[in-house]
């Protein structure tokens, strides 16, 4: 049910326009969302091998999206930061998706709506559980 839900929650407009698949917005988007990363941290989160990766990044980049730079203390690692336009892109599509959310809910009766609505904490804990086993 949440994989399904997750499905069509993903196209946007906005991120059609921009040409990103599924997996370049969940890279943007989390890379927006934990500021700079990792290209290391990014793969293991994404469950990405490093080729794959390298060329998401590198498209991510030449759209202006994310920023990349070497890592000081080690030159064999990269990060990876969200520029205006990434930050701007990704609001975008969390605007879409809320609103393509609050439209649905609409359409429920107000029991539904209610149990959806007492459900929202328990399953941002759930959410934050599982990032925090990703780590």
């Amino acid at each position: 049910m949440i994989g399904r839900l997750s499905r069509r929650l993903r196209p946007t407009t906005a991120g059609s326009a921009a040409g990103l698949t599924p997996t370049k917005t969940s890279i943007l988007l989390a890379v927006v969302r934990e500021g700079p990363l990792r290209l290391s941290a990014i793969a293991e989160a994404e469950g990405i091998n490093p080729t794959m990766l390298s060329r998401v990044i590198a498209d991510l980049v030449d759209a202006g999206l994310i920023r990349r730079t070497s890592d000081e203390a080690d030159r064999r690692a990269a990060w990876v930061k969200a520029t205006a336009a990434g930050r701007r892109l990704v609001e975008q599509i969390r605007r879409e998706r809320t609103d393509a959310l609050n439209a649905a809910l609409a359409g429920l009766d107000e029991a539904q709506a209610r149990q959806i609505e007492a459900a929202l904490p328990a399953l941002e804990q759930l959410a934050a559980e599982l990032r925090g086993r990703r780590r």
